[in-house]
């Protein structure tokens, strides 16, 4: 497999997080409405996907540029902070603060070469991130954002809508209540990196690419009808796969389903995914999907067999998690980075 950057920049508030697995089934999508997108078509790559996926997406990640170095803000590896963070203070209450400021570090910066060091420098807050992407601003945006007190990367909301009752028009009690849903937008003039990992015998970067746009131009996620989800591709780069020789764990770049019996020591944060079909099947009997459990981005894993350290992506293939279409196939997959735990 080979494994390629697409820059993406968003255009609009996001109704659905940016996780991989999402990212798969708007692809997915695609491939089914062009067959041209996948050799030989959709359904002959879901037969194979167990063994051999015919790609791997990573979750969203921030891009900066800082003095001239190109880096990626990722999720605070799923470790314990003491092995993240030493402690430099012996009375008892400014240790709890200064774990409470390493707690908010959530974010840490991963050079362009995809080479990860756990050094305390590496990591961020969410503001200290918002400021260092405010240095790369235009002037007429500096000049916009001047006199903000709060900076932070991304923000959530709620944004409230209005149910109609068509024959009345207007809304009411009962079923036509307005209600709030939760949205995210991003800090201006962001970018933001997918990683993904392409199996040449089915698609190539060119049908990614026009595939994406497509996703990019139509809406992501929820409430794309509304204007929500969307975004621009502004580049796509080949990367070589990270230098595997002195690792011995991997860093997952989006949520997965790990294998059984294949890692020594696993760190994660559980995330469920409550699934519901999208597309033609949105309106289906039963659009929604079977609850996944899933050790979400930012997990490590330390694999029993040398090999595993060699593989570009982990994970497995998830099924029987929908009673709309037996076909229907989650990503459990996840591209990741190798590295060492003690460097």
């Amino acid at each position: 497999m080979k494994l390629y950057e697409f820059i993406i920049k968003p255009l609009s508030p996001f109704g659905t997080p940016l996780k991989g697995d999402t990212l798969f089934g708007h692809f997915c999508w695609q491939a089914w409405h062009d067959p041209d997108i996948l050799n030989d078509g959709l359904d002959h790559w879901i037969k194979l996907y167990d063994e051999n996926p015919f790609a791997v997406f990573s979750s969203a990640w921030p891009i900066l540029s800082t003095g001239g170095n190109r880096f990626y803000a990722l999720k605070r590896p799923d470790l314990p902070l003491f092995w993240l963070f030493q402690e430099k203070v012996n009375d008892g209450i400014a240790t709890m603060r200064e774990r409470k400021k390493n707690a908010g570090r959530k974010w840490f910066l991963v050079h362009e070469n995809l080479k990860i060091h756990l050094r305390e420098e590496m990591f961020v807050n969410d503001a200290e991130l918002a400021m260092r992407s405010h240095t790369e601003f235009y002037a007429d945006m500096k000049r916009f954002m001047r006199g903000k007190e709060k900076h932070c990367f991304k923000v959530n909301y709620l944004q409230p809508h209005n149910t109609i009752n068509r024959q009345t028009m207007t809304t009411g009690e009962g079923m036509f209540s307005p209600y709030s849903s939760p949205t995210s937008f991003y800090y201006p003039e962001t970018e933001l990196a997918l990683f993904i990992l392409i199996n040449e015998e089915a698609t190539d970067a060119e049908r990614m690419k026009l595939a994406l746009e497509r996703v990019g131009r139509l809406g992501f996620g929820r409430d794309a009808s509304t204007g929500q989800g969307r975004f621009d591709l502004v580049k796509m780069v080949e990367k070589e796969l990270p230098d595997a020789s002195d690792a011995n764990a991997l860093y997952a770049l989006g949520p997965s389903v790990p294998e059984k019996d294949t890692y020594a020591d696993v760190y994660f944060s559980p995330f469920i995914r409550f699934g519901k079909h999208g597309d033609l099947l949105a309106t289906s009997g039963n659009p929604f999907k079977c609850p996944v459990v899933m050790a979400d981005e930012g997990a490590v894993f330390r694999p029993k067999s040398e090999k595993d350290i060699h593989k570009p992506y982990l994970g497995r293939a998830i099924r029987h998690i929908s009673k709309s279409d037996p076909r229907t196939v989650a990503q459990g997959y996840a591209p990741c980075l190798p590295f060492n735990l003690e460097k």
